[in-house]
């Protein structure tokens, strides 16, 4: 498949904010799908070719290595002018759970799954492509709207640790926020060391905001809805956002054709910091060395 208008690449695009963000991203061009559900997905496809769009549709489950890595050579296959790839898709689990590998579910799909994905896609991403890491400042234990929340940041202790979901002592008192908290730290280490590392292309982060409607978390269907209605009424408060307003700025950044790299931005798309410990390049190589050797276990 070969076409002349710029392609863009984003993955759990069939929800909040990624699929408020896969229709904004297709007045950009071809939109490429990559999700679990082929249902799903073929459902967004044909909202966006019922808006004059065009989107390819590329099942993969992102919490599956193996899944990650087939997605990526099938988009590369498809042989587009890639521009941009978002990684977006992710979870909060307040159930213990485990990938296809083995490993702490919200580890796998959240940083292990989307860093399997743009290493293979790296070598195949013409110069200046922007790839984007969804992530979230819950990372930081210094951020008190998430310490209110119940967060403790990320308890790091290594990628091997993580990935059997063992964390440093005097986390969160709610299951399953350790483990969100630390994969989420994993996305920001990702673009800080990448970009170090590959200054060809454009690696960026955002913390998109806080959205109560979307379906990131385990919440009942029904209080979903209720909360999804009451998003934009929560506005008012700093850093809670609806799908639409952070799909303005996600699909911003993402077609931005500065040279900025190594950044990280905010609901707005201004200038976030993370938090100390994955600022340092020091940790933040080893938060990706570590997974790599854990992603290199994994051969088939």
């Amino acid at each position: 498949m070969t076409t002349s208008a710029p392609a863009w690449v984003i993955t759990g695009p069939a929800s909040g904010f990624g699929h408020a963000t896969a229709l904004e991203l297709a007045r950009h061009g071809t939109v490429v799908l990559v999700g679990r559900s082929p249902e799903k997905l073929a459902t967004v496809a044909a909202e966006i070719a019922g808006r004059g769009g065009a989107a390819v549709v590329v099942v993969a489950d992102l919490s599956d290595v193996v899944s990650s890595r087939r997605a990526a050579a099938e988009i590369t296959a498809l042989d587009l002018p890639i521009r941009g790839v978002l990684n977006n898709a992710g979870v909060m689990l307040s159930t213990p759970a485990t990938s296809k590998q083995g490993w702490e579910l919200s580890f796998a799909t959240n940083h292990l799954g989307p860093l399997a994905f743009t290493e293979a896609l790296i070598p195949s991403l013409a110069d200046g492509t922007n790839v984007i890491f969804i992530t979230s400042a819950v990372e930081d234990p210094a951020r008190i709207p998430a310490v209110r929340a119940g967060f403790r940041g990320s308890r790091f202790i290594s990628a091997q640790a993580a990935a059997r979901g063992e964390y440093t002592p005097g986390g969160s008192s709610r299951p399953g926020m350790d483990a969100y908290a630390t994969s989420k730290q994993g996305n920001l280490a990702a673009v800080f060391s990448l970009a170090r590392e590959f200054p060809r292309l454009r690696f960026r982060a955002i913390e998109p905001g806080v959205n109560p409607g979307s379906n990131l978390g385990e919440l009942p269907a029904a209080v979903r809805l209720i909360a999804k209605a009451l998003a934009p009424l929560l506005t008012v408060f700093p850093h809670f956002t609806t799908s639409k307003r952070a799909a303005h700025v996600i699909s911003r950044i993402l077609t931005d054709s500065s040279a900025a790299t190594g950044t990280y931005y905010d609901e707005q798309g201004k200038p976030l910091a993370a938090s100390a410990q994955v600022s340092d390049a020091a940790f933040s190589d080893r938060y990706i060395e570590e997974s790599r050797a854990l992603l290199a276990t994994v051969t088939s």
